[in-house]
């Protein structure tokens, strides 16, 4: 029997499903964290009292940063999924990059945006030393 090239429809139709989820998600906490970084709900070090001002801002600069690392990286994941779904109009979703070989399910299911099976990802490790 001849090896499975591609994913059928409805089989992109379940993995769309299951990025769409994820999307949502991701979405609504990069949201979050973006109006957490614009100070959207107003608690900010302004409405404390003198005192322990220097202390708060201190922390309030640490929190901010890890914040928007946090949002950034919550972008990006955004942006892979994205990318994802274009691989599903395409019906190239689930092939890897590397060996041409399908991307086994299991690992789809666990990282849907993956473009590289674990084969594909060691062959890559092993190239770059």
């Amino acid at each position: 029997m001849a090896e499975k090239t591609r994913y059928t429809d409805e089989e992109l139709e379940e993995f769309r499903a299951l990025i769409n989820e994820k999307l949502a998600v991701a979405q609504r906490e990069y949201d979050t964290l973006r109006s957490t970084l614009t100070n959207a709900d107003g608690n900010d070090v302004a409405d404390t009292s003198p005192t322990y001002k220097v202390l708060e801002e201190g922390a309030n600069t640490l929190s901010k940063e890890e914040t928007a690392r946090l949002a950034e990286r919550q972008r990006v994941f955004i942006n892979h999924l994205r990318a994802a779904l274009t691989r599903i109009d395409n019906k190239t979703y689930g092939v890897c990059r590397v060996t041409g070989k399908l991307i086994p399910k299991e690992r789809l299911r666990l990282v849907p945006h993956a473009t590289l099976s674990i084969e594909g990802k060691e062959a890559q490790e092993r190239s770059k030393r």
